[in-house]
């Protein structure tokens, strides 16, 4: 089994100091094997903002990934923001815009979704759904592919932001070559479960973490995500801040692995299953939930 932490939107510059250690002790108790961050490290990409951010990072005392978003390239500095754009972010947290950790079992992907000459919208472009299904289609048929991304490859209507340009095409790619979950942030809203293109019973997951420290909240609670994997089921748990604010247990999706994708099996609503603050144990989808 393994089990990874997906957070998002940290957002030094603008973040909620007192969530600080609430976070680092929640992503401390459920022990990862590897933190995955989807982009916006920083509110506004100043040296100081990626300082502390890969500070927080180290301090985890996890292995972790991460992709820059949208508010990590500069927003006032026009001619850094045209020509090295990611400058400060390749100095202060990784000089790997698109990183990937390969094992036989997981391949987990990065992709870089930001659009320096756009404020907001995202892109997607062919060299990284290349770079990606190479990794994806080259790998053993029953490895679990993760993609992540800061933004997300779909939205609903409600959402006032510009889709990611070529999200759809990109999608329909990467489902084609064995993506099985796609990670992104970038809304401030948290959301699991199939992708509504194509209204498919299965195929590849999104999970959207909101945002895990800013106070940019969209209504929402600061949470992150804990997914838990083996061979044939994946279980994506939804870590939400309380009025202590710690981290406990919300929504819990169960997910099976088919031969064309995962499907969903149930989701435990919060309250039911998953006590506040504990993190169960994960187990197979077709077992009861304790």
């Amino acid at each position: 089994m393994r089990r990874l932490a997906h957070l998002s939107d940290l957002h030094f510059g603008r973040t909620r100091p007192e969530l600080l250690a609430p976070l680092t002790a929640a992503v401390a108790r459920a022990e990862p094997q590897l933190v995955i961050v989807s982009g916006d490290l920083t509110q506004r990409a100043r040296s100081h903002q990626f300082r502390e951010a890969r500070a927080f990072l180290d301090g985890l005392g996890v292995p972790w990934l991460s992709v820059p978003g949208n508010h990590d390239v500069p927003l006032y500095n026009l001619g850094e923001r045209l020509v090295r754009p990611f400058r400060k972010y390749q100095k202060w947290i990784s000089a790997q815009l698109e990183p990937a950790h390969v094992e036989a079992d997981i391949a987990v992907v990065g992709c870089n979704t930001v659009d320096p000459q756009r404020h907001q919208r995202g892109k997607i472009r062919k060299s990284s759904v290349a770079r990606i299904c190479s990794v994806f289609e080259t790998g053993p048929r029953d490895r679990l592919n993760i993609l992540f991304a800061h933004h997300p490859f779909e939205q609903d209507a409600t959402v006032d932001k510009s889709p990611m340009k070529r999200a759809e095409k990109a999608l329909g790619r990467l489902s084609d070559c064995g993506a099985h979950v796609v990670l992104s942030g970038h809304l401030h809203r948290w959301r699991a479960g199939p992708f509504l293109r194509g209204a498919k019973m299965s195929g590849p997951i999104q999970v959207h973490s909101g945002t895990s420290l800013s106070s940019r909240l969209r209504e929402e609670v600061n949470d992150f995500a804990i997914i838990d994997v083996d061979p044939d089921n994946v279980r994506v748990t939804r870590m939400m801040v309380g009025e202590d604010l710690g981290f406990a247990a919300g929504d819990v999706l169960d997910f099976r692995r088919e031969t064309d994708g995962l499907t969903l099996q149930g989701a435990v609503p919060e309250g039911g299953a998953v006590r506040a603050g504990e993190l169960v144990p994960f187990q197979a989808a077709s077992e009861p939930a304790p």
